[in-house]
């Protein structure tokens, strides 16, 4: 794999990563409000389902992870548009139904990264 798609995807799984931190240990600070618009008390109320949704960021960030230590580079690359895949069509999903904002914090990043698996 070359040098490029490989930062790409360290990048997004990264990004999963301080999402799912965000969602599970920062939700009801002020810096998890600031980033999702939340109001103390939505906050306080969905705190659990916000860990629970953080845990799944963390599933991710793990499968890029995990594409991108395997040894066998054939199917480290299926690993990788595999969990790529799931980050677009998650933040296809999100856009649609939350915040179109996620649209471009999540699917961009995962689509471009896959464009550059493929043809890189």
């Amino acid at each position: 794999m070359h040098v490029i798609p490989t930062i790409l995807v360290a990048l997004v799984a990264l990004l999963h990563l301080y999402i799912m931190v965000l969602e599970m240990f920062l939700w009801t600070t002020p810096r998890g409000h600031k980033a999702f618009g939340l109001s103390p008390e939505f906050a306080q109320t969905t705190k659990v389902m916000a860990a629970n949704q953080g845990l799944y960021n963390g599933f991710l960030a793990a499968g890029l992870i995990w594409g991108l230590v395997y040894p066998d580079p054939y199917f480290a690359w299926q690993i990788q548009m595999f969990f790529l895949a799931c980050v677009a069509v998650a933040g296809l999903y999100g856009a649609a139904t939350s915040s179109r904002k996620i649209l471009f914090i999540q699917t961009v990043p995962a689509v471009i990264t896959i464009l550059a698996v493929i043809f890189l």
